[in-house]
């Protein structure tokens, strides 16, 4: 290994060790109490350093839900191409999909949600702030694809392919905000699996397009 690729290398390894130590301290503090100073400090590095990588506390926060977008648009990738499966069937299998990311990193998902909506957005580089709209554009695309599907197979009835995506996308994203906010009061409580369920079952009726439709019934 040349130098250049060893040096690489070791910027590859400090960045992810930085991420590591956010996301230690943004779990454990939270976003508003969280410092640069903080994260150094679990990261056993200087303030100085996480600047050479980071240009803010923004940018370091949204680097973390970055790496969680890229993982809940890659499995919704992957139902989309499972082929066994009709549009009909993909939206169910949405919703589970969406849910095994929920329960990989809860956390760090809901910051994505609050994240996509947040005046934070307005602190990040260009490029960042490019990468997360490219990601989730990405993922809204192949949500619209599943819908587009279905209405050239004949299974639903013809609507806006992108403005069902942005539905599926808000019951997915509502739900998880609603049921944790009310997880506050009842830590106890956790209906969000079964909840997520019916709202997408409810969805797949919606747009069912129904072979009867239109006849009259004696």
């Amino acid at each position: 290994m040349g130098i250049a690729e060893r040096r690489e290398r070791e910027k590859r390894m400090r960045r992810q060790q930085i991420l590591d130590a956010a996301k230690k301290v943004f779990s454990a503090k939270g976003f508003s109490c969280a410092t640069i100073e903080s994260i150094a400090e679990e990261a056993e590095l200087s303030p100085a350093t996480l600047y050479l990588y980071f240009k803010n506390k923004d940018e370091l926060y949204a680097s973390l839900n970055l790496k969680m977008l890229e993982v809940l648009t890659k499995k919704i990738e992957e139902v989309y191409a499972r082929k066994e499966l009709s549009p009909e069937e993909k939206i169910p299998a949405l919703a589970e999909a969406m849910y095994q990311v929920y329960e990989f990193d809860p956390l760090i998902l809901i910051n994505v949600l609050q994240f996509q909506s947040s005046e934070a957005l307005k602190n990040l580089s260009p490029q960042l702030l490019e990468e997360i709209k490219a990601d989730s554009a990405r993922a809204l695309r192949t949500i619209a694809r599943i819908f587009q599907d279905g209405m050239q197979e004949g299974q639903f009835v013809q609507e806006n392919a992108i403005a069902l995506a942005d539905i599926a996308w808000s019951l997915f994203g509502g739900l998880i905000l609603w049921e944790e906010g009310k997880r506050i009061f009842d830590s106890k409580k956790n209906y969000l699996k079964p909840t997520l369920q019916i709202a997408f079952e409810i969805l797949k009726r919606g747009v069912k397009r129904h072979q009867d439709a239109g006849k009259r019934t004696n």
